[in-house]
């Protein structure tokens, strides 16, 4: 099997193919007209044509099908539907960050998997089940086809689309390379975002590897059974152990790291749950993210604004940490968090 660019970073394309001639430079070279513009550099002093043949024998550019786009006409939120190496298919989201006129910019929301092995009960992805892992070069690709597509620049990527990114480690964390390469896509690492239901090994290898993409951790409640109810991950990473492993990748990374929390009416917007999350992560330096629930089928709902208002409160008078209120578009497009299903 030829080698597949866009799979690798230019490193590990110069380890493969250095018995054939070539060298780090003509690797980043290759790296930079395959990731840019899908295709093969022209020969150069420091890439003859006899070694730029040999590498096109060895290696090929793949690239994804867009099945499907569909843009929201309430926020501007655009869904991609994506067709990889298999019959599965794959969402993307291109969110608009158009609110500074002199930079209008983009982040593409990424799938890691198709479908999801973790159940989570208020998204549909959950709901599909665990189909495959996305190779890494699929993954970059999302990023690709989009800035491709797009009137603006596209300056990060976040892993929160379909799967759990932390379950399929090698290819996400070789894409978010590739991304952030000078020689790939050159999207910063820091606006890389990392997210996890709580795969705890995962959270604690990339503290321990230093990579500067940002982590997110879907906690969503502090209290074992309510968790285990809404996200059966806590049955084999429980909260204790979780919260173990986020204070560890603090100790090593020295960064705050940003704990999601799906609002549900009636669930986990109560003063009881501010008072928890306080005593569940004393003594780390977190970030709260809050996100409405958005399930298609109404079973959940987010909470009314007096409920949100009621809860931000009680997270000010117990909590002590930055709270963010982030907003989850093309929801009408079945475009917003927890509403990916593949179609």
């Amino acid at each position: 099997m030829p080698l597949r660019l866009k799979n690798l970073t230019s490193e590990e394309l110069h380890a493969r193919l250095a018995h054939v001639g070539l060298k780090p430079a003509a690797a980043r070279w290759i790296q930079a007209a395959a990731v840019r513009r899908g295709a093969y550099p022209p020969p150069r002093p420091g890439l003859s044509a006899s070694v730029l043949e040999q590498v096109r024998r060895r290696t090929s550019i793949p690239h994804l099908t867009l099945v499907e786009k569909i843009v929201s006409p309430s926020d501007g939120f655009a869904k991609y539907l994506f067709r990889g190496d298999g019959p599965e298919l794959f969402e993307a989201v291109r969110i608009p960050l158009l609110h500074n006129a002199a930079d209008p910019k983009y982040v593409v929301c990424v799938s890691s998997q198709a479908g999801c092995a973790l159940g989570c009960k208020f998204c549909a992805t959950g709901r599909l089940g665990w189909r495959r892992n996305l190779a890494a070069w699929e993954i970059v690709d999302q990023v690709l086809k989009i800035r491709a597509d797009s009137p603006h620049p596209v300056r990060g990527a976040v892993f929160m689309g379909m799967g759990e990114p932390l379950l399929n480690y090698e290819a996400v964390v070789r894409a978010a390379r590739i991304l952030s390469e000078p020689c790939g896509a050159a999207i910063a690492a820091k606006a890389i975002t990392i997210s996890t239901a709580g795969i705890v090994p995962g959270i604690r290898r990339l503290g321990s590897e230093g990579h500067a993409f940002r982590l997110v951790v879907s906690l969503n409640a502090a209290d074992p059974a309510l968790r285990a109810a809404l996200m059966p991950v806590e049955k084999t990473h429980p909260l204790p152990e979780l919260i173990a492993g986020i204070r560890e990748y603090h100790i090593s990374t020295g960064r705050r790291v940003t704990l999601a929390w799906t609002m549900i009416s009636g669930m986990n917007t109560r003063e009881e749950d501010a008072r928890a999350l306080a005593e569940l992560t004393r003594g780390i330096p977190v970030k709260l993210d809050l996100i409405d629930v958005n399930d298609p089928t109404g079973f959940y709902r987010p909470p009314s604004r007096e409920e949100l208002n009621g809860f931000r409160d009680a997270l000010r008078k117990h909590l002590g940490m930055p709270v963010a209120r982030r907003y989850s578009g093309g929801g009408d497009i079945q475009a917003a968090c927890g509403t990916l299903a593949g179609e």
